[in-house]
């Protein structure tokens, strides 16, 4: 299509412009006129105006360049992002942060005073590791490192790191809890080589033999506070059935055995299983400990727990299992007491 020098097509008339206004006022008008004479209004035009935010004065492209343009358009974020100049603040967080060579301490509300080089003594630590620089520590309204822990035995830990001194018996444990908590490894090591953690690993030994000691451990709670509170009772008693060896044998015929251990085929075996009437049984193991041993066991671990157990031998099982055999394994009674 080529166009001339007056704006019109060859043999088609030029296109009709109007202002955006000019149809409404037309129909209007017209609409105006006939209700003055009386006359009936014919269905009026559907008039379509399209308003455009360009200038009169901006050019229009081609309808390839207008697709191009719209898709560039919806390319273009909706929002702008201001800038934040957030990678300044990062690495203002990550600078290290500098330590006074003089530390004061917020441990649980009990102040110390200690030399940075004191808590960095060793480097795989907790406390090293919290006054390396690399972590920001919340301060107190005076100004003192607060650590959200105990502050009992704070001050144990810090003799430790100052000249190796280890506490007093009485604060052993309570001191290797926190050990363990700010992961103090040299000092972990020293105090499981002293008492009375010593006698607590080879006591463990022992208690490795039998896998169900603690579960065994918590039916016996459990049993005598259902039992307690059922009676509206003080105290509860419990039969428990504590043996090392399984010889389901009369005390005369054992001197017939040379062996600890009577030898027996598996099916002459199956013929002497059974299980004591009891609430709980321990046993057997194979140890040089013996049953008075487990049972100081069972009464100190209940003690640790705050629970008052006493208890006495009332006798054998003597349950009869074939022929002449009857089960001596010893039945204790357990009494526990609550207030």
């Amino acid at each position: 299509m080529q166009h001339n020098g007056a704006g019109e097509t060859n043999g088609e008339p030029p296109p009709l412009s109007f202002s955006a206004a000019a149809p409404l006022q037309m129909a209007t008008s017209r609409v105006r006129r006939f209700a003055q004479e009386g006359r009936t209004v014919p269905p009026q035009p559907r008039v379509m105006v399209v308003f455009s935010a360009a200038s009169d004065t901006e050019k229009q492209g081609d309808a390839m360049s207008g697709a191009d343009n719209e898709e560039e358009e919806y390319r273009k974020p909706a929002l702008s992002v201001p800038n934040l100049n957030l990678g300044k603040s990062l690495r203002t967080l990550d600078a290290p942060e500098e330590f006074p060579e003089v530390i004061p301490l917020n441990v649980g509300g009990t102040y110390f005073t200690t030399r940075l080089s004191t808590l960095r003594r060793y480097e795989d630590t907790m406390l090293a590791a919290m006054f390396s620089g690399r972590h920001q520590i919340p301060r107190d309204a005076e100004g003192r490192y607060f650590i959200d822990r105990d502050g009992a035995y704070f001050g144990d830990i810090l003799n430790f790191l100052r000249e190796g001194e280890l506490p007093q018996r009485d604060r052993v444990r309570a001191v290797h809890r926190d050990a363990q908590y700010y992961a103090i490894g040299p000092l972990l090591e020293s105090l499981e080589d002293t008492q009375p953690l010593t006698g607590e690993k080879v006591r463990q030994a022992f208690l490795d033999l039998l896998p169900y000691y603690k579960e065994n451990l918590e039916r016996i709670v459990e049993i005598a506070k259902l039992r307690a509170m059922q009676r509206k009772a003080r105290f509860a008693k419990l039969k428990i059935c504590v043996y090392k060896e399984e010889m389901p044998i009369t005390p005369y015929e054992r001197p017939l055995f040379n062996s600890l251990r009577f030898e027996r085929s598996e099916s002459e075996a199956k013929l002497f299983e059974h299980h004591c009437e009891v609430d709980v049984s321990f046993g057997p193991w194979e140890a040089v400990a013996d049953v008075y041993d487990l049972l100081h066991c069972i009464v100190s671990d209940l003690a640790d727990r705050g629970i008052s157990a006493d208890q006495q031998c009332i006798g054998v099982c003597d349950k009869h299992l074939i022929n002449h055999y009857y089960c001596k394994r010893p039945i204790y009674e357990f009494k526990i007491t609550w207030w």
